[in-house]
């Protein structure tokens, strides 16, 4: 018999308000700290996360596996193998929630063709978070994860979905890489109509943690520091 596929949400940051039970409940804390079988993005930041934690095996005998961009999907039936053979594992992201703009999607959807139990546990996600937050459409959004990084297209992009926001009344909903933070909002206020909506979320749940929602015309740009900070961007057209 398999073992259970656990969803681990980890951390948005490691200056948490609250501390680590203000995002992860006692039951995923317990859960994680009994298992010995990790998926992660990076094998230093998941040992760093199950250090958080308390794990009560000692890091060097926890088998912890690399699941991130570069991962072959002839890789993953060998990340499963373990937990096929009667094994419990963890999938941990780099941040927030697993399997949502992460590659442990891939881990998910194989799991399930195996016929293994998945477990989701509540964490911290910072695009649910920011639109919460936002003041926007929480009925209708979209997420986009990245936007193209040439200066022309995401420029094309934008208006794209600008115009869709507007016809549909839906929150727009995307992320970038923190230092390009700068040029993002840039791209925002010169591309977006003067009414637009504007949500930017930054070092959510963090004690830095900055939202603000502005109109494009008179954006605020002093009330936002960008710089190298994880943020989430949000737009909804009037």
């Amino acid at each position: 018999m398999s073992g259970t596929l656990y969803l681990i949400p980890n951390t948005l940051g490691t200056n948490t308000r609250g501390g680590l039970p203000a995002v992860l409940p006692e039951e995923v804390r317990t859960v994680t700290a009994g298992l010995k079988y990790f998926v992660g993005e990076q094998a230093k930041s998941t040992r760093a996360f199950l250090k958080l934690v308390g794990v009560g095996t000692p890091i060097q005998e926890i088998d912890i596996r690399e699941l991130n961009v570069n991962t072959p999907d002839a890789a993953i039936d060998a990340l499963l193998a373990p937990i096929l053979a009667g094994a419990d594992g963890g999938l941990v992201s780099e941040a927030g929630c697993p399997a949502v703009a992460d590659p442990g999607a891939l881990l998910v959807r194989r799991a399930h063709e195996k016929g293994v139990r998945v477990v989701p546990f509540v964490g911290p996600s910072s695009i649910l978070l920011a639109l919460m937050a936002s003041g926007l459409n929480g009925q209708s959004f979209a997420f986009h994860g990245y936007l193209p990084t040439d200066a022309g297209e995401r420029t094309k992009r934008l208006r794209e979905l600008e115009q869709r926001s507007r016809k549909e009344k839906q929150t727009q909903i995307f992320i970038e890489t923190p230092y390009r933070n700068k040029a993002m909002l840039d791209a925002l206020l010169q591309s977006c109509d003067a009414s637009t909506l504007l949500c930017v979320a930054v070092d959510v749940t963090q004690d830095a943690e900055q939202i603000v929602t502005h109109r494009v015309k008179g954006w605020p740009h002093a009330s936002v520091d960008l710089h190298k900070r994880p943020a989430i961007f949000l737009f909804l057209a009037q």
